[in-house]
């Protein structure tokens, strides 16, 4: 294992009560640690097991984009979850709430989340969040939560992500302490799903954060392009667009892009 700043004895200790963190694993290398916390969940491991990666050689955000991550600096880790059906929609949310929160926490200043779950400083991306799902029929079997938060990598090294991605130490010009970082984040992120599983709703909180609502905004999946007023989103996070002719459209995924 090669020397790391992340202190996962302290991490397993002050998360050992909890659900998100019960169980933390740190790999030095990794494809990918959503392969690898979907491969655990099949060998039954327990809800709320983190997988946390130095280096992943396929690390992937969403419609399978690569994720730039140099070895050490950020955070790329992956949560296995066992939620039902009906809560479902909000571990989206919940992901990316506790993501805002931690970088409030730790920069100070005001991020806002580009639907559906990208956070942004300034405009600037600082997080990607992966949800892929495993069901059994109407049942869901097990759900991994895939987070890639930049915290100590300068993107201005990377010409093709430089134009559109920020980091906390770009944000605030100080190093953080990943395990810090990583302690909050967790520890966010398991009160949120504690209070889904307890039957509380995301929505409301999720949305006032959305900087997409109340722009025009092109939605691009698959081939076709949809443009809209981004009017608001529904309980299950669903984007809802009105269109030029006054119809409506709820887009599920795609690709958002906002126009000024």
């Amino acid at each position: 294992m090669a020397h790391t700043d992340l202190d996962i004895d302290l991490l397993r200790r002050v998360l050992s009560s909890r659900v998100v963190g019960s169980n933390v694993l740190h790999y030095d290398l990794l494809g990918s640690t959503m392969d690898e916390a979907r491969r655990l969940a099949e060998q039954d491991a327990p809800e709320g097991t983190v997988v946390i990666a130095e280096e992943q050689t396929a690390g992937r955000g969403r419609f399978d984009r690569s994720w730039i991550s140099p070895r050490g600096q950020n955070l790329s880790f992956s949560v296995m979850l066992r939620p039902t059906a009906a809560q479902l929609p909000f571990m989206n949310m919940a992901a990316t709430l506790a993501v805002y929160e931690t970088l409030v926490d730790m920069t100070g200043l005001a991020p806002a989340i580009k639907w559906p779950n990208d956070v942004r400083i300034n405009g600037l991306k600082a997080s990607g969040i992966l949800i892929e799902t495993t069901m059994e029929g109407p049942d869901v079997s097990y759900a991994i939560v895939g987070i890639g938060l930049n915290v100590n990598f300068d993107p201005s090294e990377f010409p093709e992500i430089a134009p559109t991605a920020t980091s906390i130490i770009r944000e605030t010009g100080h190093k953080a302490d990943r395990t810090v970082v990583l302690r909050i984040l967790l520890e966010h992120f398991d009160d949120l799903y504690r209070s889904v599983k307890a039957g509380r709703s995301l929505t409301e909180e999720w949305s006032a954060r959305l900087e997409t609502l109340g722009r025009t905004v092109q939605i691009r999946w698959r081939d076709t392009v949809t443009e809209g007023h981004a009017k608001s989103v529904d309980e299950q996070g669903n984007l809802v667009l009105t269109r030029a002719d006054g119809s409506t459209f709820v887009a599920v995924a795609g690709e958002v892009t906002l126009q000024i």
